[in-house]
C-alpha cells in the first residue's frame, strides 16, 4: 500500500506540476519574435534624431537589378532596411563602405551622402521603413 500511495502521489504531483506549467504558458506564450535591429545609432556611428513635424511611417520596398545604383542620395529621416535577397554595397564616402546580404538589417545613415550599388549577381530587394513626418522627404538626390 505504500508503493501504491507513493506512486499515486508522484503522479498526482507530476500531473499537477505540468497542469501548472501548461497553464503558465497559456497565459505567456506570445509568437517568437526575432529582433532585427535595435542601436541608438545609424549604421555609420550617428546618432537618431527624428524630423520635427506630424509623424509620418512610409515602407517601400527597393528592388535594383545587378550591377545598378541608386545613385547619391542622403536621407532626412531615421531608415530601418532589412535586405530580403540579393546583396548590397553603400559607399558612405569618409565613413567608408559596407556590405549588406540577405538577412542584414541596419539602420541608414541621416543626413550623410551615400550610394548603393547591386554588387552581387541577383536582384536585391530590400524592405526599408522610413520614420519621418509629413512634408520632410525621407530620400534627396544629391545635385550634380
Amino acid at each position: 500500500m505504500t508503493i501504491m500511495t507513493t506512486r499515486t502521489v508522484a503522479f498526482i504531483v507530476t500531473g499537477a506540476v505540468c497542469m501548472a506549467a501548461g497553464f503558465a504558458l497559456a497565459k505567456s506564450t506570445y509568437p517568437p519574435v526575432q529582433v532585427l535591429v535595435s542601436t541608438e545609432k545609424t549604421t555609420i556611428g550617428q546618432d537618431i534624431v527624428y524630423p520635427d513635424g506630424t509623424p509620418k511611417i512610409t515602407g517601400a520596398i527597393v528592388t535594383m537589378q545587378p550591377g545598378g545604383t541608386t545613385g547619391w542620395h542622403k536621407h532626412d529621416a531615421p531608415l530601418f532596411g532589412w535586405v530580403m535577397e540579393g546583396e548590397v554595397t553603400v559607399d558612405y564616402g569618409d565613413a567608408g563602405t559596407k556590405t549588406y546580404k540577405k538577412g542584414d538589417a541596419f539602420i541608414e545613415a541621416l543626413e550623410s551622402y551615400h550610394n548603393g550599388k547591386n554588387t552581387g549577381e541577383t536582384i536585391t530587394r530590400i524592405l526599408a521603413v522610413f520614420a519621418g513626418a509629413d512634408g520632410v522627404p525621407n530620400t534627396v538626390m544629391k545635385a550634380e
